[in-house]
């Protein structure tokens, strides 16, 4: 009995120790003159696979982390996996963003990390940090190549907003076991905030509200409001005294 309680202690310290978050990677902050932003197989075939997030907030989401370079004036990587075939080339959206960007067609690499181009393409930017969404979450995009990225030595930031999978309990595996190996996890949002740190900045509310009204307008009417009722607004009975 003590030798199986032995060797229980010893399995279950070894599971807990697989599994536990990284706790020894330090706070960082993203810094946009030192991030890379990669559109990882957001083909129009492949979005169908997307079934863990409403399809419309999903499809403007995969558009806004595109679109996230232009604001911040980041490099950007595109990668597709086998386009000619039914997972289909990237959003017309996206290539017309960035039509200079490297743009690597994959023909048979499942996971874009093995593909001699794109590892050259990420290390030709010269970046430490580096913004990831694709689909599929748990194979093409977040997990493998995220994990792939940081057994290089590489910082990388998740946008879970815009990266999609089949099924919630495949999203929330994959992003747990990334979680485990430094990987940040965050949202559209975030990202923002954190490239940008302050309003009085360039990018900062001048460029980045009517971002936020095209692409989170969850935040960006939050101003537009503001602006409306400095413009237009009269003060009546009842709203004196909330103020």
């Amino acid at each position: 009995m003590k030798s199986f309680l032995a060797i229980l202690t010893a399995a279950l310290t070894i599971v807990s120790g697989v599994c536990a978050p990284n706790h020894a990677v330090p706070f960082e902050r993203l810094d946009k003159n030192d991030t890379l932003l990669l559109a990882l197989d957001l083909q129009v075939g492949l979005y169908n696979l997307a079934r863990d997030l409403d399809p419309t907030l999903y499809y403007n989401n995969l558009i806004a982390h595109a679109a996230l370079a232009q604001l911040f004036d980041l490099p950007v990587v595109l990668t597709t996996s086998a386009q000619q075939g039914p997972n289909g080339p990237l959003p017309k959206e996206i290539l017309e963003m960035y039509p200079d960007a490297p743009l690597i067609e994959r023909q048979g690499e499942v996971v874009a990390w093995d593909n001699a181009e794109f590892r050259k393409a990420v290390r030709a930017a010269g970046k430490s940090q580096i913004i990831v969404a694709g689909i599929t979450t748990d194979v093409c995009e977040h997990d493998i190549l995220a994990l792939s990225l940081r057994a290089e030595g590489y910082s990388v930031w998740a946008n879970v907003e815009a990266s999609g999978t089949t099924t919630e309990l495949i999203r929330d595996v994959s992003n747990m076991r990334m979680e485990a190996a430094g990987v940040k996890l965050v949202s559209l949002f975030s990202i923002v905030c954190d490239l940008m740190r302050d309003w009085r900045n360039t990018p900062g509310s001048k460029e980045v509200l009517p971002w936020l009204i095209q692409y989170y307008p969850i935040y960006g009417m939050v101003a537009r409001a503001h602006a409306a009722a400095i413009n237009n607004g009269t003060i009546i009975p009842g709203e004196g005294g909330l103020v």
